[in-house]
């Protein structure tokens, strides 16, 4: 039996070889992860395939370069959650519709974060956060529900970190005054 190489060795391996066995091995490892993970955020499983596809192809293909910084499982979900930013963006409001729809026949399959958000859902927070710009909402999204760290929030969004820090604090402040 050959010995388990870590994540950094098959990634290498995958840039420097095109090794198909190491890319392989990569793929089982955190494909699973990554799509139960996006499917917290679009209810559509075929969106979710693509961009799992997308993003691992984007690996294998060499577009996105691993800098051995952090771990690979948040490499992977900032690439993952920027091609379904991409895939839903590019779908407009008929994908929000099938995606509402989907929603509607998975109820019984809702995730953590759907859990959360539907207890204050029909409350005086769910009022305050439709009002807040998309802009701070996406920072919340990021920084507080997905649990990304300013500089994660700031790659992800395509801003700088500084800008993710005044939008969370803007936000937190707009939500505090809706509440009181």
């Amino acid at each position: 039996m050959s010995e388990t190489r870590s994540d950094g060795e098959l990634l290498r391996a995958v840039a420097a070889d095109a090794d198909r066995r190491a890319f392989e091995e990569l793929y089982r490892r955190y494909a699973p992860w990554l799509r139960a993970r996006l499917r917290g955020r679009c209810a559509d499983p075929g969106v979710v395939d693509d961009v799992v596809q997308e993003t691992f192809l984007a690996v294998w293909r060499g577009k996105a370069r691993y800098r051995e910084e952090g771990d690979v499982a948040g490499w992977l979900w900032r690439i993952g959650s920027r091609r379904l930013v991409d895939a839903l963006r590019g779908d407009g409001a008929r994908g929000r519709l099938r995606q509402a729809l989907a929603r509607l026949r998975h109820r019984d399959e809702a995730s953590a974060e759907e859990r959360v958000l539907a207890g204050v859902e029909h409350g005086d927070l769910a009022g305050a956060l439709v009002r807040l710009s998309p802009e701070l909402r996406a920072v919340l999204q990021a920084t507080v529900i997905d649990g990304l760290t300013t500089r994660e929030a700031a790659v992800l969004l395509g801003i700088p970190p500084g800008t993710v820090k005044t939008r969370a604090m803007r936000a937190r402040k707009q939500l505090r005054e809706a509440l009181t």
